[in-house]
């Protein structure tokens, strides 16, 4: 591995890249530092511990998880990549709805271009009106008579420059993740939600730590070194059953028709269609969530003006405990995560272009008619792996919850044990993996595994 280290610094161009991206990243962390000015960290902390096991909580919990941590801190880069991600996704939609999009996507890097700029334009009106929300939101946060901001402060001219930090702090980022994109290595915007996650993990290593003890028989909510040890092997195991299933493809065999020019004949190779098991990747998942938490959320919010006690007030408590956990929770997330898998695949997948692309290139699928019918059987396998990413995807969701219950642990150190956090670390650092292997590769350099091994989607 040193040597591999070794060769990677030896190389003038890669070595430069990635010092770049270091330097990037580093800055992106700074923003997570420097508070907005009038508002009291200390108490927008404890306001966020307080709530960490209700449907708000675990709405703020999400949001602060694409921040890196800048939300409970009040800072300028508090709303992350977040309004940026929406309004990628909105147009990412939009493509397939607006034939004047549909028409700029197909139009190669220039259309691509043009879309990148509507997306910029409309995270601008997001993250100003998401910020307004969000600062007017703690006008009404207080512990113990104490405002998260000073009553003399509150104010229209506190909200729009609170507001115009957060949004300036939301374009840095996105600034910041084109730059890495452009001078740097890796997929910018992804890199910076990864370092926002894995900056989380030496607090996890230091709360389990702080609870370890080298007793067989520990006591309530203390970690022994059976405990301990089976944690370790647990995360390694999930680990690699994540990079197991996200390399995963299914490879449909293609077969390029023979054509003669001349006294010679050109093409008869054989190929492979790559089908991903996890066509939808992360997606799936936020959305699920995101629907689990509102409606928690905005009932724990009309308990408030309910009296204790009555009948309003036990119905929405029980919904409100269904929707936190429990056999109702689990049904409807697994639901939800299967509808939105199927949904993002039908998005970003499409049967018919891919058959018709096969057919412009004079390529086919063994025993299987061109046009219509290839798009059926394209189809019908990806329906088929979509289960089966689909089932992954639940069971990666819902594994922090039993990690959590099985060995009494923090629910924020559990999450480091599945759900959106792991994939998307996962995820970026397989990219960055595969990205540096290339420019071993493409100067004749083995991969970093050594040898013949690649970092590759496996065979189906």
């Amino acid at each position: 591995m040193l040597d591999k280290i070794k060769t990677i610094y030896n190389i003038p161009e890669l070595r430069q890249k990635i010092l770049v991206t270091l330097g990037l990243i580093a800055l992106c962390r700074v923003g997570v530092y420097i508070p907005i000015p009038g508002i009291d960290t200390g108490v927008l902390k404890g306001y966020f511990q307080q709530v960490s096991g209700t449907g708000v909580g675990q709405l703020l919990g999400l949001v602060d998880l694409f921040s890196g941590g800048a939300m409970t801190s009040g800072a300028i880069f508090g709303l992350g990549v977040m309004p940026y991600i929406s309004a990628s996704i909105i147009f990412q939609l939009l493509v397939g709805v607006l034939p004047s999009l549909e028409r700029l996507h197909k139009e190669g890097e220039v259309g691509r271009k043009k879309i990148n700029q509507y997306t910029r334009m409309a995270t601008v009106g997001l993250c100003f009106f998401q910020a307004f929300v969000l600062t007017r939101t703690l006008y009404t946060i207080d512990i113990g008579g104490v405002p998260v901001v000073p009553v003399y402060l509150q104010g229209m001219s506190f909200q729009l420059m609170a507001s115009l930090l957060l949004t300036t702090g939301t374009m840095s980022l996105m600034w910041i993740g084109e730059q890495v994109d452009e001078h740097g290595i890796g997929s910018g915007i992804s890199l910076v939600i990864m370092v926002g996650i894995v900056d989380r993990l030496p607090w996890a290593f230091s709360q389990v730590l702080s609870n370890f003890t080298f007793s067989v028989t520990p006591a309530e909510h203390e970690i022994g070194i059976f405990r301990l040890l089976l944690l370790a092997a647990s995360f390694v195991v999930i680990v690699a059953g994540i990079v197991y299933i996200t390399q995963g493809q299914r490879r449909i065999p293609i077969q390029q028709a023979k054509h003669t020019r001349g006294h010679r004949v050109y093409g008869g190779q054989k190929h492979f269609l790559p089908l991903r098991v996890n066509q939808a990747g992360v997606m799936p998942i936020i959305f699920a969530q995101s629907l689990l938490i509102f409606p928690a959320a905005i009932i724990q919010g009309v308990q408030v003006r309910m009296e204790p006690g009555s009948f309003g007030y036990l119905i929405s408590s029980r919904l409100a405990d269904a929707l936190q956990g429990g056999v109702v929770y689990v049904t409807l997330y697994s639901f939800l995560i299967a509808f939105f898998c199927y949904f993002w695949t039908a998005i970003q997948f499409n049967p018919k272009d891919m058959s018709e692309n096969l057919k412009d290139y004079g390529s086919f699928i063994p025993g299987i008619r061109p046009g219509g019918r290839t798009a059926e059987y394209l189809e019908n396998i990806m329906s088929h792996i979509t289960l089966a990413g689909a089932t992954f995807l639940a069971i990666i969701a819902l594994l922090p919850n039993m990690v959590s219950k099985g060995f009494e642990i923090n629910r924020a150190i559990a999450g480091f044990y599945g759900g959106t956090g792991l994939l998307i670390a996962v995820g970026v650092a397989l990219d960055l993996v595969q990205k540096i292997e290339a420019h071993l590769l493409m100067r004749h350099y083995g991969g970093l595994l050594g040898g013949t091994a690649r970092i590759r989607g496996r065979r189906g």
